[in-house]
């Protein structure tokens, strides 16, 4: 079972914080990864944002793609085998 849970958290000065995990997570063993990225001055993207960036429609000339959702669909399960 894989996991994600996304918390925001102040951290004091302690360096000392505590999680309290959800009932429906498993009990025992467990990898937990602690990504620590600083909020401050972190701006707020929104969707437009992403609409007018670089990444959208940056292959939409490719004539190797066809179905661009089964491409992304077969990408996502080459990388999900690739990490197992």
């Amino acid at each position: 079972m894989v996991k994600t849970i996304n918390l925001t958290a102040n951290v004091p000065p302690s360096r000392e914080v505590r999680i309290t995990l959800p009932n429906d997570v498993p009990t025992g063993p467990a990898e937990i990864v602690v990504v620590i990225a600083s909020r401050v001055g972190a701006s707020t993207r929104t969707l437009g944002d992403l609409l007018h960036s670089e990444f959208f429609g940056m292959w939409r000339d490719r004539a190797d793609i066809g179905d661009s959702a089964e491409f992304a669909r077969r990408l996502r399960a080459e990388a999900w085998s690739r990490a197992a």
